[in-house]
């Protein structure tokens, strides 16, 4: 697969939050416009962004080169009033896509996060990639609150190479999350989408997370699974023999079946709960 990069001076980096992170988000951050993993359920496929480009979702990223200038920019201006700053990272691409590790772009951001810190950043990716920035994660969570969200959506190789064949592998994802969490640093599992997983799932996520999040094609997708419908994620479901895991009350099952092996506080569901209730409370009491 071919994969048009052009590099482009971005105007902002920090979008409000609106719709489905307008939670305890403040604002979203994307250091790229499109994604080279390419995974076929993801929505982003389905908006504006992807709907006015000739080339199909997956084979364009642009670079929005001036990102950590723009960010230390719009800090300081936001810096100006006493509201937080809870940024999510990112809701529209990846940020350790496959093209973070010449551009480094997402490092960038972190250095000027060090000096200019949000009051909370969730970095939301499945790259492998992030285990290079160790050393600035852990500077950085000193200055605000920290999470990591590895997106770990099966524990099952053949499911994964059917629905993101181009997204690193589990095992190595697992790794990773392994790493961060024994550097001190806060994970989270997002089983996001939730696709068909093995009984021994919650084993694999024992002693490398502090939180797991649960999200499905019909609540997570931003419009309650109609863009995933349009994405034709039945049908695929349907030719692999996994119609019985394309269910609107999936989440309900999966909850139930994880809390089985992990501690209730642990769990969050797509997605009222998606901004920590740790965070919710600090914002309240400010």
């Amino acid at each position: 697969m071919g994969l048009e990069i052009k590099k482009n001076m971005a105007k902002k980096i920090l979008t409000e939050a609106k719709g489905y992170l307008d939670v305890g988000f403040t604002h979203s951050l994307n250091p790229y416009s499109g994604c080279g993993f390419s995974c076929l359920y993801c929505y982003v496929r389905e908006m504006p962004i992807q709907k006015f480009k000739d080339l199909p979702w997956g084979e364009w990223v642009d670079i929005k080169t001036n990102a950590a200038d723009i960010y230390r920019n719009e800090m300081k201006r936001l810096r100006k009033k006493p509201n937080p700053v809870n940024i999510f990272m990112s809701s529209a691409t990846d940020p350790y896509q496959p093209i973070e590790r010449k551009a480094l772009i997402t490092r960038g951001l972190l250095e000027e996060m060090i000096e200019h810190p949000p009051d909370f950043l969730q970095i939301q990716t499945r790259g492998p990639l992030i285990k290079r920035d160790i050393d600035l994660l852990t500077q950085l969570k000193e200055k605000c609150t920290l999470l990591v969200s590895m997106t770990i959506e099966t524990d099952r190789e053949d499911i994964k190479r059917i629905f993101a064949p181009y997204a690193p592998g589990i095992k190595l994802r697992l790794n990773v999350l392994k790493e961060l969490h024994d550097a001190g640093i806060s994970t989270q599992a997002s089983i996001s989408p939730v696709l068909p997983f093995t009984p021994n799932f919650p084993k694999a996520l024992e002693g490398i997370v502090d939180h797991i999040w649960i999200d499905t094609l019909s609540i997570g997708d931003g419009s309650m699974g109609k863009r995933s419908e349009r994405l034709g994620m039945p049908k695929l479901f349907e030719d692999h023999g996994l119609s019985k895991w394309y269910r609107k009350d999936i989440h309900v099952a999966v909850e139930k079946y994880f809390k089985k092996y992990v501690p209730s506080e642990m769990i969050r569901v797509s997605k009222n709960e998606a901004f920590p209730s740790y965070m919710a409370k600090n914002d309240a009491n400010t």
